[in-house]
């Protein structure tokens, strides 16, 4: 049953009567629906598929479907009246599905027996309350009491409208009133059933939680506030006005006006914070009121923003407290004022100082109320009292949001600017000047903030909707501009260091000795000093950015704000002027270094003017050094609201809200300092040596050279110094000079990474060798670590020899779950499992009991040592024993449990004495040194083979009890006989002595000894032992590989060596801080179904049969546990189980809420320990049962956990007639009940009646599985769309947060996983927020290590899974410490709840800005004051994209979220605010990253194209073959260009030195040779132009969208046609267009360089072209398989042939592709414009360069060639237009015309080619480089005209462009398809690209190669079978 919570909803009806459900707009005929969902249950359907508009019948319906089976007929009168209500509600069917719903309903009614007897359903009613709500007081839980109160509810309705009134009898009555009565206290509750009765549950019955409730409920002196009701019923007036209030929180909602949804959700919210921060290291006793210091440490964290902000806008802050008031009170009064408000805030969460701004003004009101009850201005008495409880949405949140809505409709969908329209961040800094209390309170709708710029009038006939026009509002603060000049203006103290660092080396490079040493010779020295003439430059072009790009801003800035723009311009020009003249006067009067020092102090005034000027210069840097030095000085200053210290850092930095005094203590400031010292001199020095140096020689002699031939037409023929030869030599090694110190990074970060990593213990512990040699530390390292010091019992700081017994009961608790939850994940068998498992030490064994898979073949080696034993003396067998640590505790054991069983079978009290007797003869003959004399050791083998026989006996599952019995009794004889003849020497003397002992000769001879056993005492435990026992006899060296699976290895490995890692201690569960996990989730896959998992491929493969074989220990091991005999699975429970298993491998929902619900399992466990550890230590064990103590950790684990998952269109997915939406529906549902503690929340979208129109409007609901079916519990209405406004993922988090509980939250993403062993060290990690750990500060976002799970899928995988754990490991570990610069990259990062929800969230939202979503909540935390560290002793799962297409697709994403966040306020204050040293970590390691990857891939370009320039002019044969140069081989290494792919080669190193760190570095060796191997390289510089590609477009042009990659398993193959249009603009043009270089290169310059020169030069580069054209195709299943090249060809032209238009997909026709593919230049700029055409103009140079080189042109050097070569390219487009038209005219018509006209052309064709051959001397080598040099240029002329659209299109010749773009990719396409097809006929190239692709699942049995051919073995069995 759904309830509102809180009693009446928002229209004031009950709460039986509320809406419930939300349905999705597309709503199909029911009769439809009912066949669409033959599987579910009918009646289920009904009341869940309730059109929106009608959604308060659901209840009605589900009361119906309740009932049925007991009353029909009641349930039919049910129908009925939701039938009439339905009809009442929407008489005319107008709302959307009514009608059909209407009908479905009334088909049903038709079918079902329908009833009119009153008393009928009134004795039902009676009945149904004195069964089950009578007899259910105080019994009943108060979920099942909600669910009864609400169907009596629902049933007295239903009576009202069947039953006349007189006719309802007073018992009737009496019932109903009860119900009414009583309702209220019995809602649905979250966590605390505050309001419930029934039977107490066990959280609220904790001393915590009891206090909170009533510190919440104190209102004592709040005053009753005055309603006022707008309805005319007197009754009703009366309940209105003198509605009662029971907290602080229900006043504050009859003052204000909120909702009772957010009232109830926040009472519950404020309840656990008092409890959690309340009972924190607090005893247990006297529990009865709450600390102070609670409510102040809550207030502290809540207003430090607060308080922050007022002090920034130097106002008061109205978080008063009046002398003689209570504190406690009020401050609960604010604390609750501020939930309230963000609770019910929407989007506006996203805007803190919004939030602030909004309470400060109702704290006011509030402290008004309370103290004065007089208004500060008017003087006019409060009349205080909202008139309903939707005030507050209505008259504060809802214009806000209207303003944001406006707003984000300039946005065209991420198709503007973004200076065109104002987003999240430009409305919230509205609020950081004092400007914003112009708005007024009540807000004042004529405020300037309100007055959109859209307000002009509006025609009746115009839709809302239109994008408004008009003049917009200024930007605030920042304009985000689309320039690549942002990286300079956000990094321009880096720009300029790197260029001031060239120009140094460069002029000393070019002194007569090259020496560094130079640098102290005069001349050199004072020309070193015009670096500050440069710098004067660099400055001015930083000033000239300031004020160009920020000039959208000007008008919200203020006056001080626009001066220091304008003062830093005229600054920076005149310096740029003094400099430069200063310098000129000087250089009549140089000085050398030694002179110029010793000369500044005596003789200063004879100092030249330039000196004089550097130093005034220089002096605000020097001051800005001594502030580098003394951080706290500058931080304090920073933060200061003095007026004098803002004066003085007016001109340093801008006075801004965030980012002020974000500086590090002095050691963190030492370390990165070092780090980029290091870093920096090391990059110097290379570049000085190997890239500068060796150019100047040659560079001389090419700049004295004179008289050079040019073989084309030189516009500047006279000009000197060969410039343009040298600016091709001196390009590219410029724009690597500026690249490489990413490159330096990434060495530098593996060397540090390695060292902290190794320091860190990481590693320590990585096989399983290393594990059992640790394993004796482990369980005391595990309660030194993970669990808290019982009382009484001190820390151990140092790990001992000695084991401690309590150490082992309380490890083998969690281990032994840790051991179960991996058999339930089918990582390990059965007989694993038994292996691994830890006995609690029994009393009953006087040795630890390790688990068998230590003690593996132990008694087998120590039985044959002790057979092959030749020594006399005890002493040296036990030393040999005892040498092997874990023999000895196997012997012991062995021999003690042998002893026991024994024993505890025998029944005859004479059989007993025999065996006491036999081993007090072995422990005496110990004792006294004579073992080996009294015992013969070779007996042993054939005694070990019978008690092995004896426990398989007794492990058997017997049928017949006298033969299992006979067994038993006849192998004991046998072991007595062998150990008392074969064992002992003087066995048969104990025989004898028993014989006579017994007394009862005569009997002897009838009955024989151990023939009485007794198998009464066969209990689980005597079980274990005895499994436990065979174990120890029979394992033998096999149990060395235990366990089997990888993943099961690297889970134990990682857990144990994690104990020996630094970390906090554990705190008692109660002392730990509460949490929440929250996970977005859209429509992906949650579980998936039977379908699904057996649907093949085109190559017959199912996703079943894929994991099977990939999986193959794991199938098994499920195979195994679904048909155990013990463990009963019907065939739909083993369906079921399967669906589980699969989906598990995936990345789905299912998986990841499994993950997270184990840390409830955790806590669960660690509440028990410490109840039981309480227990034991005070000495006696409480009376409670097992159940009591499971249902009080419970209720604490419900204290400290909570976990939502906010499935956003859920209730559409419900409503919904698609088979999967319900499928994911259907699998959320189970989910919820699967795990009863899950809460989902979702947006609701429903349709209401409001002033006669219907309107959509929106909620946030939360919901919990109960009875079946979801029951809401909070819904909260919304201003309008959320996901409307921002991104959709930021969003979707935002609208969910408000469920979220505790201080600490963490981020899951729908596609990892967690693990049970690591979930039990979450109380630690969360000690790291405490304060005290790191002096006074703390951290706001934890960074946790990731595991990436998906690296077994294949090869690709591999790489990806390798990539991105050298990321998450080592890249972050260096980024947190010691680089400072960790930021948010995604999850599963723990954030300070309470610092982010008061400071936007947890994300940022902003459309297209804000694409990187998650990392800009790492940029605002640190902009904040936050502190971000990385921790690596725990670690969660995380699935990555496992397919080329996905992989790239993904990569494009981050490259376009990179590019946008160059863009952004963040990273241009982050920028600018750093010091310099963090400034370079956190370039080089956000957008610096991507923007060296562009210039990776610019330098070849520059490289080539200077290539084409020197060869093509012939400048590059003339200097080869002069005779100066000739000499010098300098020239040929500088032709060598640094190796491109260097980078991407370079980005393996972290991953390298990852690897050797935890999993040994001859394993790292061997990986890295594997991944080369199958061509990791060519797959790493495949993506590094992807990043190049999206990187650089989105700064020129936008068009960044969210790219949804897919999540599935890639087993199949991408046709041609789609890795055409993926790549075609990324990578194969480019290819393409670097291929025409390389040969051009190659032709022109071959008769006069050495072949081995062009290799050397051009090696790299042509390895990058066949990575960018190949690589989509070897990594691609089947690529290159025959029947799908031909399949695909065929598919391809299809594509390219058919035509576009509206509604046509890319998939469809080459034309919608082509028009999608140009999105970006249809809402580029004019600056965008004129740079695509700029670039597209480099297409031109081959024809002009080319044409002077034809034998046709006899060398001819006038500019009338190039003219001729245009006439005749026009001629040929012209011919090729006038076949095209003509085909369109005469085509059908005039075919015979079209076919004269086509003879024609080709006739003039043939004699014109006559003519040029006979006449002019062409050769057919002239035709080929024709086609080099004019493809180029039409290429040119198709860019230009795509980038002119808008011109081309009106002139009419948008047709002509299109048809040369087809041809264009025809030719593109045939040039890559070619060379596939070729190697396709070669039946060993697909073999070997599937043993390439998959060759991690080869190495664990996959046959690939059999899969991909589809012949699988139709007959794998099922589990089921």
């Amino acid at each position: 049953m759904a309830s509102t919570s809180g009693g009446r909803g928002e229209d004031g009806r009950p709460p039986q009567m509320q809406p419930v459900r939300s349905l999705s707009r597309r709503m199909t005929r029911a009769g439809t629906m009912m066949i669409d969902h033959p599987n579910e249950d009918e009646n289920v359907i009904d009341s869940e598929l309730v059109p929106s508009s009608l959604a308060s019948i659901a209840p009605v319906l589900r009361v119906a479907n309740e009932i049925e089976d007991q009353n029909p007929r009641v349930a039919y009168l049910c129908r009925f009246h939701a039938f009439e209500k339905a009809h009442r509600m929407d008489p005319t069917s107008s709302g959307r599905g009514v009608r059909q719903f209407k009908t479905y309903l009334l088909h049903k009614l038709e079918k079902e027996e329908p009833t009119s007897d009153p008393k009928e359903i009134q004795n039902y009613y009676q009945r149904f309350y004195e069964e089950n709500i009578q007899k259910g007081e105080g019994r009943k839980t108060p979920e099942e009491m909600a669910k009864l109160y609400q169907m009596a509810s629902v049933l007295y309705d239903v009576l009202k409208t069947v039953v006349p009134p007189a006719r309802i009898d007073e018992k009737t009555h009496r019932y109903a009133k009860e119900v009414e009565r009583k309702k209220d206290h019995y809602e649905h509750y979250n966590i605390l059933p505050l309001d419930a009765g029934g039977a107490k549950t066990a959280i609220m019955e904790l001393p915590e939680i009891k206090v909170a409730v009533r510190a919440v409920s104190n209102v004592e002196n709040l005053p009753r506030p005055k309603l006022h009701s707008s309805s005319t019923n007197p009754d009703q007036v009366e309940r209105e006005e003198t509605r009662s209030f029971n907290d602080i929180l229900e006043w504050l909602a009859l003052v204000f006006g909120f909702q009772r949804g957010n009232v109830a959700n926040q009472r519950e919210h404020l309840i656990l914070l008092l409890a959690n921060v309340d009972v924190r290291k607090r005893d247990l006793e006297n529990y009865d009121e709450l600390k102070p210091s609670t409510v102040r440490k809550l207030m502290d964290k809540y207003f430090k923003n607060y308080r922050s902000w007022c002090k920034y806008l130097r106002c008061e802050s109205y978080l008063r407290f009046p002398p003689g008031c209570n504190e406690q009170q009020l401050s609960l009064v604010y604390i609750g004022l501020y939930l309230l408000i963000w609770g019910e805030a929407s989007n506006i969460r996203f805007m803190p100082e919004c939030l602030c701004y909004i309470f400060h003004k109702m704290a006011d009101e509030v402290h008004g109320i309370l103290f004065s009850n007089v208004y500060p201005v008017t003087g006019d008495t409060y009349e205080a009292g909202a008139p309903d409880d939707e005030a507050f949405l209505r008259n504060v949140i809802t214009p806000i949001y209207q303003v944001l809505r406006k707003e984000v409709r300039r946005n065209k969908m991420g198709k503007a600017s973004h200076s065109k329209w104002r987003n999240y961040d430009d409305l919230n800094e509205y609020f950081w000047d004092k400007r914003c209390f112009r708005l007024g309170w009540p807000m004042k709708p004529e405020a300037d903030f309100f007055i959109h710029s859209d307000e002009i009038a509006q025609h009746p006939n115009e839709r809302r909707e239109q994008i408004p026009h008009g003049k917009r509002k200024p930007k605030t603060n920042f304009v985000e501009a689309r320039t690549f000049w942002n990286l300079y203006r956000s990094f321009d103290r880096m720009w300029m260091f790197l260029v001031l660092s060239l120009q140094t080396m460069m002029i000393v490079a070019w002194s007569p000795s090259g020496s560094i040493l130079a640098i102290f010779e005069e001349d050199v020295f004072f020309n070193v000093l015009t670096i500050f003439i440069t710098s004067a430059f660099l400055n001015l072009l930083q000033a000239t950015l300031d004020v160009i790009l920020s000039f959208g801003a000007w008008k919200s800035l203020k006056f001080s704000q626009i001066l220091r723009f304008i003062t830093k311009f005229l600054m920076a020009a005149m310096w740029a002027i003094i400099l430069p003249i200063a310098y000129s006067k000087s250089v009549q009067n140089p000085t050398g270094l030694i002179k110029f020092f010793s000369s500044w102090v005596q003789s200063w005034p004879h100092q030249t003017l330039y000196n004089y000027a550097i130093a005034l210069y220089v002096s605000p840097n020097i001051l800005a050094a001594v502030f580098f030095l003394l951080p706290p000085l500058r931080r304090i200053m920073e933060r200061s609201n003095m007026r004098i210290v803002t004066l003085i850092m007016w001109w340093a930095q801008p006075k801004l809200y965030v980012g002020r005094g974000m500086h590090e203590e002095m050691f963190a400031l030492f370390k990165y300092t070092f780090f980029w010292v290091m870093l920096l001199l090391s990059k110097l020095a290379f570049s000085f040596y190997v890239e500068i140096l060796p150019l100047v020689k040659p560079t001389k002699l090419i700049w004295d050279m004179s008289g050079v031939n040019y073989q084309w037409h030189e516009f500047f023929p006279n000009a000197t110094h060969n410039i343009g030869v040298i600016i091709s030599i001196w390009g590219p090694i410029v724009l690597v000079y500026f690249m490489d110190t990413q490159i330096w990074y990434a060495i530098f970060s593996t060397i540090f990474g390695g060292i902290y990593g190794a320091f860190s213990h990481l590693g320590e512990i990585r096989t399983l060798g290393m594990l059992r040699s640790r394993f004796r530390f482990v369980p005391s390292a595990f309660c030194s670590k993970l669990t808290p010091s019982p009382p009484g019992r001190a820390k151990r700081k140092h790990l001992d020899e000695q084991v401690d017994e309590n150490d082992i009961a309380r490890f083998s608790q969690m281990w032994n779950k840790f051991i179960y939850t991996m058999r339930d994940e089918d990582l390990i068998s059965d007989r694993e499992r038994d292996l691994l498992l830890v006995p609690s030490s029994s009393g009953d064994v006087t040795v630890v009991q390790w688990p068998p898979f230590l003690l593996a073949s132990k008694i087998p080696i120590a039985l044959d040592m002790a057979k092959d034993f030749k020594g006399k003396e005890d002493a040296e067998l036990f030393k040999k024993i005892k040498s092997e640590y874990y023999m000895y505790y196997a012997v012991v054991e062995a021999y003690e449990s042998m002893r026991d069983v024994i024993y505890g079978l025998l029944e005859d009290e004479s059989d007993k004495r025999i065996v006491r007797e036999i081993c007090f003869e072995i422990d005496d003959s110990i004792q006294q040194h004579r073992f080996l004399s009294a015992f013969r050791m070779t007996g042993m083998p054939l005694l070990s083979d019978k008690l092995e026989k004896f426990l398989k006996i007794l492990l058997s599952d017997y049928g017949e009890d006298e033969t299992y019995k006979s067994q038993i009794i006849n192998v004991l004889q046998d072991i007595i006989e062998i150990i008392t003849q074969d064992v002992m020497v003087k066995g048969h003397e104990i025989l004898e002595r028993a014989h006579y002992q017994s007394g009862d000769i005569e009997n002897e001879k009838k009955e024989q000894r151990f023939e009485k056993i007794n198998l009464g005492g066969q209990n689980d435990s005597w079980r274990e032992k005895v499994v436990r026992l065979l174990l120890l006899v029979t394992v033998k060296e096999s149990a060395i590989n235990i366990p089997q699976s990888l993943e099961a290895r690297r889970r134990m490995t990682f857990f144990a060596n994690s104990l020996f890692m630094n970390m906090p201690d554990a705190p008692r569960v109660r002392d730990m801080l509460s949490f929440s996990v929250l996970t977005p989730y859209y429509k992906e896959d949650v579980l998936y179904s039977e379908e699904e998992l057996n649907k093949e491929n085109e190559d017959g493969i199912s996703i079943l049969f894929y994991l099977q074989r990939i999986y193959p220990e794991e199938w098994s091991n499920f195979s195994e546990r679904v048909n155990d005999p013990k463990r009963i699975f019907s065939e739909k429970d083993k369906t079921d189980q399967l669906r589980e298993w699969v989906s598990y491998r995936g990345q789905t929902l299912s998986r990841t809420v499994r993950g997270m619900m184990y840390y409830r399992m955790a806590l669960e466990l660690q509440c028990f320990q410490e109840y039981t550890e309480y227990a034991a230590h005070s000495g006696y064990l409480p009376s409670a049962s097992y159940d009591e103590f499971m249902n009080r950790a419970r209720a604490l684990a419900d204290l400290k956990f909570t976990y939502v998952v906010s499935c956003q269109v859920y209730g559409n997915q419900k409503k919904s007639s698609d088979g999967r939406d319900r499928s994911c529906y259907n699998n959320i549902l189970q989910l919820m009940l699967k795990y009863p503690s899950l809460r989902v929340a979702y947006i609701d979208e429903r349709e209401e009646t409001i002033n006669k129109k219907s309107q959509k409007v929106f909620y946030s609901v939360l919901l919990k599985g109960c009875n079946k079916l979801d029951e809401e519990i909070y819904r909260i209405k919304l201003p309008g769309n959320p996901t409307e406004i921002g991104e959709g993922k930021p969003e979707n988090q935002n609208h969910a947060i408000i469920f979220t509980r505790g201080e600490a939250l963490q981020t899951i993403d729908m596609n990892q996983d967690n693990y049970f062993e690591e979930t039990f060290k979450m109380r630690n990690v969360l000690q790291e927020f405490d304060e005290g750990r790191r002096g006074k500060r703390n951290p706001t976002i934890l960074g946790l290590r990731e595991h990436i799970f998906t690296g077994s899928v294949s090869s690709l995988a591999w790489f990806m899974s390798n990539q991105e754990t050298s990321f998450v490991t080592i890249g972050q570990r260096v980024l947190a410490n010691p680089l400072r610069v960790r930021f948010h990259y995604g999850h599963p990062d723990i954030f300070d709840r309470i610092f982010h929800i008061t400071r936007g969230g947890i994300s940022k939202a902003s459309k297209i800005i804000n694409l990187s979503e998650d990392i800009f909540a790492g940029y605002n935390s640190t902009l904040r004051g936050g502190y971000i560290t990385h921790h690596e002793y725990i670690q969660a799962g995380k699935g990555r994209d496992v397919g080329m297409n996905q992989v790239s697709v993904f990569e494009a994403k981050v490259a376009n979220g990179n590019g946008e966040q160059t863009l952004s306020r963040d990273v241009y204050r982050l920028g600018r605010r750093f010091d310099f040293y963090r400034m370079l970590s956190f370039y080089f390691t956000t957008v610096g990253f991507y923007f060296s990857s562009m210039i990776t891939v610019l330098t070849v370009y520059v490289f080539l194209y200077g290539r084409l320039y020197l060869v093509l002019s012939g400048l590059e044969k003339e200097i080869l073959q002069s005779a100066i140069v000739h000499q010098s081989k300098a020239l040929e290494e500088a032709l060598a260009a640094q190796s491109v792919f260097q980078l991407g080669f370079l980005m393996v190193l972290p991953m390298v030195m990852e690897i050797g760190l935890e999993k040994g570095f001859r394993k790292a060796l061997g990986d890295f040779i594997i991944m080369q191997l199958q061509l990791a390289s060519v797959f790493f510089t495949f993506q590094l132009g992807t990043k190049a590609h999206y990187f650089g477009r989105t700064i020129l042009h936008g068009g960044s969208k969210y790219r949804a990659t897919g999540r599935g398993f890639v087993v199949f193959h991408a046709k041609f046609a789609d890795n055409y249009r993926l790549y075609s603009r990324s990578h194969f043009v480019k290819g393409l267009e670097l291929v025409m270089l390389l040969i051009v290169y190659q032709v022109y310059g071959n008769s006069y360089r050495s072949s081995s020169l062009y290799i050397y030069i051009t090696f790299s580069m042509w390895f990058l072209v066949t990575s960018w054209l190949f690589a989509p195709f070897i990594f691609n299943p089947s690529g290159f398989e025959w029947q799908k090249t031909v399949d695909d060809w065929t598919d391809w032209k299809r594509w390219m042939g058919n035509r576009g238009g509206i509604g046509i997909v890319v998939e469809k026709s080459w034309e919608s592709w082509w028009e999608s593919e140009q999105e970006h230049l249809k809402h580029t700029n004019l600056r965008g414009r004129v740079l695509e055409i700029l670039l597209a103009l480099r297409f031109l140079l081959y024809q002009y360069g080319i044409v002077y080189h034809l034998n046709v042109a006899h060398r001819d050097t006038t500019i009338l060639v190039y003219g001729l070569s245009w006439g005749v390219l026009l001629a040929v487009l012209l011919v090729l237009k006038m076949v095209s038209m003509g085909r369109r005219k005469f085509g059908t018509d005039f075919q015979v015309m079209f076919r004269i006209l086509k003879a024609l052309l080709f006739l003039g064709f043939l004699s014109v080619m006559t003519v040029l051959f006979v006449v002019c001397g062409l050769t057919i080598a002239d035709v080929c480089a024709s086609f080099l040099a004019f493809l180029p240029t039409g290429w040119a002329i198709l860019l230009i005209g795509q980038a002119l659209r808008g011109v081309l299109k009106g002139l009419g010749f948008w047709d002509s462009i299109k048809e040369l773009g087809r041809a264009y990719d025809y030719i593109m396409g045939l040039s890559i398809f070619t060379p596939i097809a070729v190697l396709s006929w070669f039946p060993f190239v697909s073999e070997f690209q599937t043993r390439l692709l998959f060759n991690q699942a080869f190495s664990r049995g996959l046959q690939i190669s059999m899969i991909l051919a589809g012949k699988k073995d139709k007959e794998t069995p099922a589990p089921s079978k």
